[in-house]
């Protein structure tokens, strides 16, 4: 993980929403993922399209949800889709100037996904760490 990645999620906010939401955190966090990714699907998919009306929803979805997780600078670039997208509905056009806009928009959601399952996989953490040459104790349990 190189240090850019390091300010994706305010983690003070992170932790705030594990504890106000208690035993239903990693459900709902998985519901985030689970939308996220259609909502990424479906704003690349109305870029190819070029329906900014079908670019909308997906982005002031995924902005809200991004935001109950302290997950800032997600939320920052489908804020900026949604708002270009409402506009360029008005005015009759499709915001072409959104493409660099939705490859880090995917960029984004996938680092920040990373950093949510290292956060609360420990499975991950317990991998990640680095135990040197030192023998962990329990090796040898259960073994003739």
């Amino acid at each position: 993980m190189t240090d850019d990645h390091l300010d994706l999620v305010d983690w003070n906010h992170f932790e705030r929403s594990r504890a106000e939401l208690g035993p239903g955190f990693i459900r709902i966090l998985t519901y985030f993922r689970e939308d996220g990714i259609k909502s990424v699907r479906a704003i690349e998919a109305a870029m190819h399209e070029e329906n900014s009306v079908a670019l909308v929803i997906p982005a002031h979805t995924l902005k809200g949800e991004s935001l109950q997780f302290g997950a800032g600078p997600l939320a920052e670039v489908a804020e900026t889709i949604e708002a270009t997208a409402r506009s360029c509905v008005e005015t009759h056009r499709f915001p072409d100037e959104l493409v660099p806009d939705v490859v880090r928009l995917r960029q984004l959601f996938d680092a920040t996904i990373d950093l949510f399952d290292k956060a609360t996989n420990p499975l991950l953490v317990r991998t990640n760490q680095n135990f040197g040459n030192k023998k962990v104790a329990n090796q040898d349990f259960g073994r003739l």
